[in-house]
């Protein structure tokens, strides 16, 4: 799941098209997670958010925070683990160069998923590449607006 995962929008099972306000995002609080999600949003500092809670630029976004809170639900996590494993995924970006101009945020909380993923024995780091990289190549040959399916030919 590393890599650029806001680079394609409209994937398969996507959580929204048109956001608030009219934009391309793909909307709030209110549709990803609804009761659920605002310990969520209430336990992480630096959450993009208006007055109803977090937004999302793309749907991608809108996924990851929805498996952050299912993960959660789950017991993988606590909120106060979580947002300690996000601050640190941040400190590595911006110890590396990322300009923290917000763009990247959710980046920093698909990396923060995928190490508690891999910390807590729920998949390996190199189960995790392997359906990033299969992803990646079932995007490419995908086009825009299309869902984006998973063939067995894609993780060769």
């Amino acid at each position: 799941m590393t890599g650029a995962p806001g680079a394609r929008a409209g994937v398969a099972g996507s959580a929204g098209g048109v956001g608030r306000g009219g934009g391309r995002g793909s909307g709030g609080l209110s549709q990803h997670g609804g009761a659920a999600a605002h310990p969520a949003a209430d336990a992480v500092p630096g959450l993009p958010r208006d007055d109803d809670g977090p937004v999302f630029a793309e749907p991608w976004e809108a996924q990851a925070f929805a498996l952050a809170v299912a993960l959660h639900e789950r017991g993988l996590f606590t909120w106060p683990e979580w947002a300690a494993a996000l601050a640190e995924e941040i400190r590595r970006a911006q110890d590396a160069g990322d300009p923290d101009a917000g763009d990247t945020y959710y980046r920093h909380w698909l990396a923060a998923l995928e190490r508690l993923v891999a910390e807590r024995g729920v998949a390996d780091a190199a189960t995790l590449a392997r359906h990033a990289d299969a992803w990646g190549r079932a995007a490419e040959r995908t086009p825009h607006g299309t869902p984006i399916v998973l063939e067995p030919g894609d993780f060769g």
